[in-house]
This record gives structure tokens, sequence and C-alpha cells, in this order.
């Protein structure tokens, strides 16, 4: 249905649809004006609610071809409303790039609602296909199950979930290949029930295209050894085969202790994996990458292994071992400026002055960069600081 207000010509003096000269008539008169209009505004209101109107043709302002990415479920919409509102409030209600909703289910019209109008963006839902999200043929299902029975009594997180595992499969080699993600050449993974604690007055994505990076991260931690007892190996031998794929000057030395990056020309790749990624919860990066024949090649022939579900591969070190030997170190950025939790862990950045002028509200002793668990400090010694990693709070 279609609806219309009256005309006003604005260039003739309004003249209201009753007379002045009859009290009744005016009162009357102005009554059936008010109901009319009324009406009229209640039932478009009814078909285009507020929450619809707001955002159905928001202005992008960012300049990049991205979009802000969450997989999540109907369940987790309080957390997920968390994340956006810091997102939004910290970044996103400056440049107003769309958000990817993926689940493997339908959204419900609660969750799409809701999330539509915390968005300042465009919104978009995706349902991910029953054949990215179960065991391929190939797996031994009894052999998974006994696996995942002894990694249970031995305590391993996420050990007995099946759900887990899938997921990092998923975001290992699917999710840029979702139909409503393959328009993108960026994109900015959000976690539900994570927060933001710093303004940022940049755009990410402007900053890695025109500083020539790929991949950027904030965290960066070991890996349980349990759960990819293999990995290594397997990445290893899948070079052997695709030496081409191996960049120069590369992250190895972060990988491997004591170990140089691969020169020009070099073919192996050798030494004991330390167990350091970059934890993938966050990441602002290329699409395009994830979609090379490198990196495609290297998921298929992981895929085919099936360590996803035999160990329990996280997508975290598989893509920090492709990012790291496939790219020169270089395309690789720490933001060292964004202030970040994901439970159980939070970063803060250092520098006094972020704090001072109200851009970012975080403790400074609440530190993962710092703590024993965190590899950051390895990163620094083969790739130098960022700005924000670089000022030690003062001591209390």
């Amino acid at each position: 249905m279609a609806f219309s207000l009256p005309h006003i010509d604005s260039r003739r003096p309004y003249s209201p649809p009753f007379s002045y000269k009859d009290k009744s008539a005016t009162a009357g008169g102005a009554r059936a004006v008010v109901s009319s209009y009324t009406a009229v505004a209640l039932a478009f209101l009814r078909q285009y609610p507020l929450s619809r109107m707001r955002h159905a043709s928001p202005r992008k302002i960012g300049q990049e071809n991205a979009a802000l990415i969450m997989l999540v479920r109907n369940s987790e919409l309080h957390e997920a409303l968390t994340s956006m509102r810091m997102m939004e409030d910290r970044f996103n209600k400056k440049f107003r790039y769309p958000w990817i909703f993926l689940n493997d289910d339908d959204f419900t019209e609660e969750f799409i609602n809701y999330t539509s109008g915390m968005a300042s963006g465009d919104t978009k839902y995706g349902k991910i296909g029953i054949e990215q999200w179960s065991m391929p043929q190939h797996i031994d299902q009894e052999e998974v199950e006994r696996r995942m029975e002894e990694m249970v009594r031995k305590n391993v997180i996420y050990a007995g979930s099946m759900s887990y595992r899938h997921m990092c499969r998923y975001n290992s080699g699917f999710f840029y290949r979702h139909p409503l993600v393959a328009p993108y050449d960026w994109y900015w993974r959000v976690e539900p029930g994570v927060e933001y604690f710093c303004d940022l007055n940049y755009d990410p994505f402007t900053y890695m295209r025109e500083n020539n990076k790929t991949y950027g991260f904030v965290m960066s931690m070991y890996e349980y050894r349990v759960t990819i007892e293999t990995l290594w190996d397997s990445t290893r031998e899948f070079l052997e085969d695709h030496p081409q794929f191996i960049a120069a000057n590369n992250a190895l030395d972060f990988f491997v202790d004591n170990h140089s990056p691969s020169a020009e020309g070099d073919t192996t790749i050798s030494g004991n994996y330390n167990l350091c990624h970059f934890w993938s919860n966050f990441e602002i990066a290329d699409l395009r990458f994830w979609r090379s024949e490198a990196y495609q090649s290297y998921f298929d022939y992981l895929d085919k292994l099936g360590g996803f579900f035999y160990e329990r591969w996280g997508d975290a070190p598989i893509h920090s071992l492709a990012a790291g030997l496939f790219l020169p170190k270089s395309k690789i950025h720490h933001f060292g400026d964004i202030g970040y939790r994901h439970p159980p862990y939070a970063r803060c950045p250092q520098v006094e002055s972020m704090h001072q002028s109200g851009q970012c509200l975080c403790s400074r002793h609440e530190h993962f960069d710092d703590d024993g668990y965190s590899c950051l400090p390895r990163w620094w010694k083969v790739a130098g600081k960022s700005p924000g990693a670089d000022v030690k709070p003062p001591e209390i």
C-alpha cells in the first residue's frame, strides 16, 4: 500500500482546510485534519517501523570495499548486541560499514530486528550450507568419537564439542566463500561478547590498503599442543609439494625459535613449531588472500587430512601459519592502538595520551601483551613494535 500526505505548496502561504471565522468549525475541522494525519502516519509506521526506516538505505561513509562479519547463533543475541554497540560507538558510526551475520540456522525475526536497529550501516543475514557445517564423508566418525573422548579425559578445552570443530573448519576454509561475503575485499571479524576500549578515529581498512598490509591482529598466544599435534608436520609436507608458496622474508622466525625468515628461493621449512599464533577472534584482513591459490590449496590439503575433527585444529593457527609463511612479514600488522577484550584475555594500549584524551578507557595493568602466555614479545623481537604498544604504565 502506498501512502501520501496532503500536498503543501511552499511558494504560497499555507491555508488550513477550515475557516477560523467559525470556532466550532475550527475545532471540528482541526480534529478532523489531525485525525486524518494521525491515521496516515500510524498506517505508514505499521508498514515501515522506525527501526527499519532508520537503516533502510544507510549511506556508507567508509571508502573501502569492506564489511564487518560475525558468525553467531540466535541464542547469542545479547552478546552480539554488546559487541555491536561497542563497535558502533568506537568505530563504525563514523564509517557505516555493512554488517554480515552468518549462522548454521535461519536467523529469527527478533535477531534481525534488534541487530538491524543497532547497526549504523546495512545488515545482511546468511545461512551456512550443511555441506560446510558437517563432517565430510571421508572422515572416520568412530575414530573421531574415540579421540574426542580421549581429549575429554585430558580436560582439553572444547574437546567434546562437535560444533566447535565445525566452527573452526568453517572459519578456516569457507566463510570467505559465502555469497554475502564474496563481493567484498576486506573484513573485520567481530565475535559475540567482545569489548573495544578505544575510539578508532581512522579507517583500518584504508590503512591496510595504503600500507600494503594483508593481515592484522591484536593479540598473539600459544596454542594447546594437544589440539594440533600434527598440524606443523602437515604444513611442512604441504610446502614440500608446493615450495612456490613460501614467501621470502616471511615470519618463520616468529614460529620457530632461533630461526631466520625464509630467504629468496628457499624451498624448505625446518625447525620445531613454538605454538605461537595470532588470536583470530580479532582479524582485519584482505579476503583476497584467503581466496588465493596458495591458501585454497593449503586448506584443501588440511581438510582432507581430517585434523579439524581427529585433533581439534583451530582456525587461529591455520590462518597464522598461512599468513606467516605465504606472506612477507611486512604485510602483517599488529594493531597496538586497539584496546580489546575477548574473555578471558584483554589488552589495553599503553600510551598515556590515549587515556588522558579519553580515547581509551581500560586498565593498562590488565594487559595480555605482557602475560607469560603472550607471544607478542616474540613478535616485537622479529617485527618491531607498533604504535600503542610501546609505553609501559606507571607503577602504582
